[in-house]
C-alpha cells in the first residue's frame, strides 16, 4: 500500500513538471531583453564597470569591457551567469547587480510623451506616470497597448479591470487616447468658422459698396 502511495506522488510530481517548466520558461521570455533596450550593472566598488548600458544590434553589451556579453534574448539566470564568469576574471569574489531596462513608448495624451527606459515590475499605469500622467484631455479608461503585433484596450483607472496589474514588456506602446468634449471638438471650431465666414461676406460687402 504504501508502494502505491509513492507511486502515486511521483506520477503527480512528473505530471507537474511539464507545466512548472512551460511557466518558468513563459516567464523568462517575458523578461528577456532586446536590441535597444538598456541593461543596469551595479558592481561593488567598481565605479568603471557599473552604469546602464544599451543593448546593440547583434544583442550583446554595448560597452568596451562587456562587448563580448550576448544578453537580448537570454533568460535572466543566463544573463547572470555570463556576467558572473567574466567578472570572476576581474576579482575573485564579485558582488553585483544586474538589471533589465525594457524600451517603452509612452505616447498620446501625456505631459511628456517619450521613449522610456523601464524596469519589469513597471505597470502600465506606472509607466504613464513616469510620462508624467495623463494630460487634461487624456483617458485612462481607454488606453491602448500595442504588443507583439496585437493591441489590447484596456481600463487603467481600476485595479480590478485587467489592466492595472499588467506588467511592460520590452517593445511595448503605450497610447493614452483623447477625451472629447462636444462644445471643444465640434461647437467651437464650428462657431470659429461662422465667425471667419461672417467677416468675409462683411469684406466682400464693403468691397463692393466700394465699387
Amino acid at each position: 500500500m504504501r508502494l502505491i502511495k509513492i507511486a502515486a506522488c511521483m506520477a503527480a510530481v512528473l505530471a507537474c513538471a511539464p507545466a512548472a517548466r512551460a511557466q518558468s520558461s513563459s516567464a523568462d521570455s517575458t523578461s528577456m531583453l532586446a536590441p535597444g533596450d538598456m541593461v543596469r550593472i551595479t558592481v561593488w566598488r567598481k565605479e568603471e564597470l557599473s552604469g546602464e548600458f544599451a543593448v546593440g544590434p547583434d544583442g550583446s553589451i554595448l560597452h568596451p569591457l562587456y562587448r563580448d556579453i550576448r544578453v537580448a534574448g537570454v533568460p535572466p539566470a543566463q544573463v547572470e551567469a555570463r556576467l558572473m564568469e567574466y567578472l570572476l576574471r576581474l576579482e575573485t569574489n564579485p558582488r553585483f547587480v544586474v538589471e533589465p531596462l525594457f524600451r517603452v513608448a509612452v505616447g498620446g495624451e501625456v505631459r511628456k510623451p517619450d521613449l522610456y527606459s523601464l524596469a519589469p515590475p513597471t505597470t502600465l499605469a506606472q509607466a504613464v506616470a513616469v510620462a508624467g500622467g495623463p494630460s487634461e484631455r487624456g483617458r485612462l479608461d481607454r488606453v491602448r497597448l500595442l504588443r507583439a503585433g496585437a493591441e489590447q484596450v484596456l481600463d487603467l483607472t481600476r485595479a480590478d479591470a485587467g489592466g492595472g496589474n499588467i506588467t511592460v514588456r520590452s517593445g511595448d506602446q503605450i497610447l493614452v487616447p483623447r477625451r472629447m468634449s462636444v462644445f471643444r471638438d465640434y461647437i467651437a471650431p464650428a462657431s470659429g468658422l461662422a465667425a471667419t465666414a461672417v467677416s468675409l461676406i462683411a469684406l466682400i460687402l464693403q468691397q463692393t459698396r466700394k465699387e
